[in-house]
Parts: structure tokens; C-alpha cells; sequence
């Protein structure tokens, strides 16, 4: 296994994780989630 293939697997696994964060972050199950934690820095104490 040379460097290339080593480099080409990084940058497929790197695709990889980077598209699985992003299909759960834009899941709409996690919409009011996001919401409510988006609002706590105006939430009084």
C-alpha cells in the first residue's frame, strides 16, 4: 500500500464522516432540538 492509496482512503473516510454529520444534523427529527438549544443564550437564569 503506497502513499496515494493511503491519501485516497483518507479523503474517502474524511467524505464520508463529513456527509454522516451532515444528514444527521439535517434530519428533521432533530429540528426542535436545534431549536431549543439555539434559543439558550437568551433564556433568562
Amino acid at each position: 500500500m503506497d502513499i496515494s492509496t493511503m491519501r485516497s482512503l483518507a479523503t474517502v473516510a474524511s467524505l464520508a464522516c463529513f456527509l454522516g454529520i451532515w444528514f444527521w444534523a439535517f434530519r428533521r427529527k432533530n429540528k426542535t432540538r436545534f431549536e431549543e438549544a439555539a434559543q439558550l443564550p437568551f433564556l433568562e437564569d
